[in-house]
């Protein structure tokens, strides 16, 4: 299904089609680049294949959560600024705000989400990075040497499993790039409609270093709890590549030594982020909600919140009108190639580790997720039906 008459160019839109994603999006960040692949390149066409991996190339050399800056970019490219934010908000939110109750004792773990249920979300990611992964590789690694640019990103990032892994592979991949192919515009390459001007795109990258070095002196000349606690979670946000899972010891060190969260309350919130959908970054209004003193709450958490992805906010911003004028230069679209190919090897790995690793523990589990990817791939059944289905058969059978 394209974009029909009802599929407006308007904040609302964006908002009320995220926040569908963001409530069925479980897996981690690399399911949600499936989920998202889906919904705007092969459901809506927001954006061509090309394009989508242009964007995940740029998300994952920037610190922060990629699959939440993918979203941001969407959302600013159809409906502007505001687009952005309800496009975060629509992501976000769901996650957030069932973190935000579990953390003042409304709910609890074992109520979010049975183990048996939790298990079966886990496997429907395999199938939703499989189909993802697929319909990349057919379009972006159509010939040899793509082929084994992906399968090199691919086994170097198992085996070399740090945080600055994924940066390292796409420069080398940008390289090869400029070496191994020749410098023809791909077919579909059409720039993102991103009405943002180079001035206020290096406004934007200013405030986010300014933060950056300006936040840890302001909390020390003026030490209250609140500015240490935007700091901290200003700098988790900034510091990391890799993934969400890379934040989470960030915030262990910024929050448990200080006293801020108990060691008891942290655990009890990295078990109930497993289960959520969307972002882990929403770990972060967890913890401000948990806070052993002011603010804490809903205050809190939203403090939190806002304050771990303002990087994200950003840098995407500040980055994406240098980033489309670069996308025009014909040597940068043949290190495009070799990036494109290497995109696709980083998902490859990341479907083995931790996605395939986690999920498949029996021949049971296998056979559920070819079902799910056939569901998916061949009855052509919308995500969140699949995803329920599948959350609805772990539940049975655990």
């Amino acid at each position: 299904m394209t974009d029909s008459a009802t599929d407006n160019r308007n904040p609302w839109s964006v908002f009320l089609i995220f926040l569908r994603l963001g409530l069925i999006s479980f897996g981690g960040p690399v399911a949600h680049l499936g989920y998202l692949r889906e919904e705007f390149v092969t459901r809506r066409r927001w954006l061509s294949e090309r394009n989508y991996v242009d964007l995940i190339a740029l998300c994952q050399f920037l610190p922060g959560p990629a699959s939440s800056q993918v979203g941001i970019a969407l959302g600013l490219s159809r409906a502007g600024y505001a687009g952005a934010l309800a496009a975060w908000a629509g992501f976000t939110l769901p996650s957030a705000i069932t973190l935000m109750l579990l953390a003042q004792g409304i709910a609890s773990h074992g109520e979010v989400l049975s183990a048996g249920m939790l298990h079966g979300l886990k496997v429907v990611a395999v199938a939703v990075v499989a189909q993802a992964i697929w319909g990349m590789a057919r379009t972006l690694c159509s010939d040899g040497p793509r082929i084994c640019l992906m399968l090199i990103a691919a086994g170097i990032t198992l085996m070399v499993p740090t945080a600055w892994a994924p940066v390292g592979v796409i420069v080398a991949a940008a390289i090869a790039g400029l070496v191994l192919f020749k410098a023809t515009p791909p077919s579909d390459f059409e720039p993102m409609a991103v009405a943002i001007s180079r001035r206020n795109g290096a406004v934007c990258l200013l405030v986010f270093f300014s933060l950056l070095v300006g936040l840890p002196l302001v909390s020390v000349l003026w030490p209250r709890q609140t500015l240490a606690m935007v700091d901290a979670f200003y700098r988790s946000g900034s510091l990391v590549f890799g993934g969400g899972h890379v934040v989470l010891p960030l915030l262990q060190s910024a929050v448990v030594p200080t006293g801020w969260v108990t060691r008891e309350v942290f655990m009890a919130g990295y078990g109930a982020v497993q289960a959520m959908p969307g972002p882990l970054f929403t770990f972060a209004a967890f913890l401000g909600a948990s806070m052993t003193s002011a603010p804490s709450g809903w205050s809190g958490g939203l403090l939190c919140l806002i304050a771990i992805f303002l990087p994200a906010f950003l840098l995407i911003v500040g980055a994406l009108p240098y980033w489309e004028q670069l996308r025009r230069n014909t040597r940068m679209q043949m290190a495009m190639g070799g990036v494109n190919a290497a995109v696709v090897g980083l998902l490859l790995a990341a479907f083995y580790q931790p996605v395939w690793s986690s999920a498949i523990e029996n021949p049971r589990d296998i056979v559920i997720a070819i079902v799910a990817l056939i569901a998916l791939m061949f009855w052509k059944l919308p995500p969140w039906l699949v995803v329920i289905g599948t959350g609805a058969t772990g539940w049975w059978l655990g």
